[in-house]
């Protein structure tokens, strides 16, 4: 088979959604619209639910007394460790509804990782640091990231159809869901302008 019919059978297998993926362009902005870097985005559909799929090698650790990364972003199913790398023990805890769990006191990484089953954002805690404080935000999408230093952010492969595009920063108030628009993807792709109420700022 020469090259050519390779490559138009290829074309041909794949799936139509994915012969024309699109790209999103996000720009997440505070109130006085100033941009708001580390905005988590991502678009949620039936479609979308259908194609997430778990992730794998994802951790949280501690160093110098900290959660390394303060908001990390799973879909659900995926599984978590949280090594300690410091030289005094952690507590690690969530009472979050999304996902309720307790590493007691330990040092190194725990044996069995925590399993995020539901989506939802988890606030996490050290029992020994009141200052330690991080997010998981578990979604039921493929399709998410988080904003740069300039509230930018691109989703790529996005197929065409209609979404609810989500929006949600650490900066909002305990307990507040991610804000939610509608968004149409076209087969050129889509770009959006997400505003949450609070003052553009860095993590």
């Amino acid at each position: 088979m020469t090259t050519t019919r390779i490559l138009a059978f290829l074309l041909f297998a794949l799936p139509a959604w994915a012969a024309h993926a699109a790209s999103v362009e996000i720009k997440a902005q505070g109130s006085d619209g100033k941009p708001l870097a580390h905005t988590v985005v991502f678009l949620e559909s039936r479609d979308a639910k259908a194609a997430a799929k778990p992730l794998s090698d994802v951790e949280i650790a501690q160093a110098e007394r900290r959660f390394v990364q303060r908001v990390t972003v799973v879909t659900v199913g995926s599984e978590l460790r949280f090594p300690n790398r410091d030289k005094v023990r952690h507590h690690v805890y969530s009472f979050s509804p999304a996902k309720t769990f307790e590493l007691k006191l330990y040092a190194g990484t725990p044996a069995n990782p925590v399993l995020f089953d539901k989506p939802g954002i988890a606030v996490l805690g050290c029992n020994i640091h009141d200052s330690m404080v991080a997010w998981v935000v578990v979604v039921e999408t493929p399709y998410f990231g988080q904003a740069d230093a300039q509230g930018a952010l691109r989703l790529d492969n996005v197929p065409p159809g209609a979404y609810r595009l989500r929006s949600w920063h650490a900066g909002l108030p305990p307990g507040a869901a991610a804000l939610d628009e509608a968004l149409v993807v076209a087969a050129d792709g889509a770009s959006a302008v997400v505003k949450l109420p609070l003052a553009g700022s860095a993590l």
